[in-house]
């Protein structure tokens, strides 16, 4: 009984936690104009594994070149409204790549349907080309996942996810550029 308890009483703060972030995420993507959430940078798709060189620009370099919600999402390591992105229900063949960089982040042929909200993916493109950081924010301890070439924010992977790798990299549309396979 008091191990049900005891469940039930986790479920509920975990509960609590996840609601109170996604009010705050939704609430910081309110103040974003319609109109920077409809305009797009533009940046060359990079389908190669990353080489090392590192992109560093200032802050202001990167307001420039990104939109309000892409700055958001990639710089200050927000997080888009779940079901509310455009590459959630894609099925085109084709690689994700970074809004920022261009740099290959993941393929259609690892994207599954997680029902999270989030565009899902249960493998990288290539190992090389993300990186995973501990991340304790939002009471929670999770792993944040980032272009390794420009070090943006794209979302989080969980070990929740399918085989082969039962991985779940969980990832904000807004971070993400779609090139379709040719």
């Amino acid at each position: 009984m008091q191990n049900r308890i005891l469940k039930l009483s986790t479920l509920a703060l975990l509960s609590i936690v996840l609601l109170f972030g996604a009010q705050s995420c939704a609430s910081q993507n309110s103040n974003l104009d319609e109109s920077s959430i409809q305009k797009s940078s533009t940046v060359k798709a990079d389908l190669r594994k990353f080489d090392g060189n590192k992109i560093e620009k200032t802050s202001a370099e990167w307001k420039k070149q990104l939109t309000d919600s892409e700055y958001y999402i990639l710089r200050e390591k927000g997080t888009e409204r779940s079901f509310s992105g455009e590459l959630l229900t894609n099925k085109q063949e084709g690689h994700y790549c970074c809004a920022a960089c261009g740099l290959a982040l993941f393929s259609s042929e690892t994207k599954f349907r997680s029902g999270t909200g989030w565009p899902s993916f249960y493998a990288p493109f290539a190992k090389e080309n993300v990186g995973e950081h501990r991340d304790v924010s939002h009471g929670m301890v999770r792993t944040e996942v980032t272009c390794n070439r420009c070090d943006g924010h794209l979302g989080h992977v969980f070990d929740d996810g399918p085989a082969p790798t039962g991985l779940r990299y969980c990832i904000n549309s807004v971070a993400l550029k779609f090139k379709e396979k040719k």
